[in-house]
């Protein structure tokens, strides 16, 4: 960029010393740098860009979001030592080559729902290691067969993590960094899952208990409902029975005792 400017400066002044028309090379300056915005697109503020090796450098730079404008030339992007909270879902959506993905030490506490599915199948390396992540699934990762580092994370143990567990390409060498906090504390996840624990089992062992309770309380209720219905009903019918009894009883006619008489 600065050569580019040095070039133009001096061009101009020769043409001015020449006598040139100043609006006619003007003209063909903006076309020389519209031309060559094309050919090497600009980097993103704060970002310093290597165009030789597609790196584009954004760390220690204070950010507290990905940045925009990132080259979709882009084999390499460093965004490590940050201020960034969340990775939105479309944050990388057009980074179609990009290798090597850095975002270690940072303040990352969520990844929206398929932030890294646009992520091609050309990415080698995924860093995410040292943020504030406890929750992830599978499906936020997509596809990805790249080797992820997880490490130094405040995780919280349970039947997801333990599927993204199997389903990513964890670095081997950072795996045994992958501490659950909240359940079994201080505990490294791997070592749980060689010892025979198994999170979703649990899981399902749990939803079971509740079903089981659940249906209880269900037939409970029905049974209580019954009991009621019927109590109420053998009230109802008593109370009919002694109003029936406290009607006088009808007095028989004088004609009705004859014709009895008589038969007789």
């Amino acid at each position: 960029g600065h050569a580019v400017e040095k070039w133009l400066l001096r061009a101009s002044a020769e043409h001015l010393r020449k006598g040139l028309d100043l609006h006619s090379w003007l003209r063909v300056s903006l076309l020389f740098l519209a031309l060559w915005g094309q050919v090497f697109p600009q980097c993103p503020d704060s970002c310093h860009c290597a165009w030789d090796t597609a790196t584009v450098l954004c760390s220690d730079a204070g950010l507290r979001e990905i940045p925009e404008g990132i080259p979709p030339e882009t084999v390499s992007l460093h965004l490590e030592r940050n201020y960034i909270r969340n990775i939105p879902e479309s944050a990388f959506s057009n980074l179609v080559r990009l290798r090597d993905l850095y975002l270690s030490h940072n303040r990352i506490d969520s990844l929206a729902s398929g932030a890294l599915q646009h992520l091609g199948p050309e990415l080698r390396l995924l860093d995410l290691s040292h943020n504030q992540l406890r929750h992830v699934s599978k499906e936020e990762f997509g596809s990805t067969r790249a080797k992820t580092r997880l490490y130094h994370n405040p995780w919280h143990c349970d039947c997801t993590l333990q599927e993204l567990m199997e389903t990513l390409n964890l670095e081997p060498e950072t795996v045994n960094g992958i501490i659950c906090e909240s359940s079994h504390a201080g505990q490294p996840l791997v070592k749980l899952l060689d010892s025979g624990v198994n999170f979703c089992s649990l899981q399902r062992k749990t939803t079971d208990v509740a079903m089981l309770v659940t249906m209880f309380v269900w037939f409970f209720m029905v049974i209580v409902y019954v009991v009621y219905y019927v109590r109420q009903n053998q009230a109802e019918a008593r109370r009919h029975l002694e109003y029936l009894k406290s009607l006088p009883s009808p007095r028989k006619t004088p004609t009705e005792t004859d014709t009895l008489s008589t038969g007789f």
